[in-house]
């Protein structure tokens, strides 16, 4: 499998120009107007995405009590700070230890808690990721990612269904005791929600 996060600046312009040229047709049909189209661009940049789950995290991090209530049913503990919806009726949250760390995928299709992460980046939906992280996660971690989880620490895999989303509630980074939750939510990344990255360090 070549390493999915690893996108050419051709292909990403190849992609850019076919997003392009369906948004023309689909505007010159009457099926979308331009208003809609800068709307859902501006939904999900702003109102859903990975800052959300960061904010979900970094509240998580600060506030123990929240923490119990995001294990024990995330979809509930996000509706709290009004994080939701499509996608997110049934998610899961695991949280990575000093033995055991988390990683997620999707086995059959993409199924992806959208609410916290946003839509799904294209590596999670080829079916080399999923099929190879399943049966090697360690070696997929290290070798496409980049990220190299020691051999002491168990890797959990978990197969997310249109049933159950699930994501990661990654390990708070060492020297950050006196960040608000803005500032923690700032180290906090999407590929570290899904398992395959670590936060930020702290500066």
């Amino acid at each position: 499998m070549s390493a999915p996060q690893k996108v050419t600046a051709d292909h990403q312009a190849e992609i850019a120009a076919r997003v392009k040229a369906v948004e023309a047709i689909m505007i010159e049909k009457g099926l979308m107007t331009t208003e809609a189209v800068d709307r859902l661009a501006e939904i999900y940049e702003n109102e859903v995405g990975p800052q959300l789950g960061a904010k979900v995290v970094a509240k998580a991090w600060t506030d123990p009590e929240f923490k119990e209530r995001l294990l024990a049913d995330a979809s509930k503990a996000c509706s709290e700070l009004g994080i939701g919806g499509l996608q997110g009726e049934d998610m899961v949250a695991v949280e990575d230890t000093d033995d055991i760390h988390h990683v997620i995928v999707c086995t059959l299709c993409s199924c992806y808690p959208w609410p916290v992460l946003g839509l799904p980046p294209n590596w999670y939906k080829m079916p080399q990721y999923r099929a190879a992280m399943v049966r090697a996660p360690r070696r997929v971690l290290r070798e496409e990612f980049g990220y190299d989880v020691p051999e002491s620490v168990e890797i959990r895999v978990w197969d997310s269904s249109s049933e159950l989303r699930y994501w990661v509630l990654p390990q708070r980074p060492a020297g950050t005791e006196g960040l608000s939750e803005e500032q923690l939510a700032a180290l906090v990344t999407r590929d570290s929600m899904i398992g395959v990255g670590a936060p930020k360090a702290a500066a």
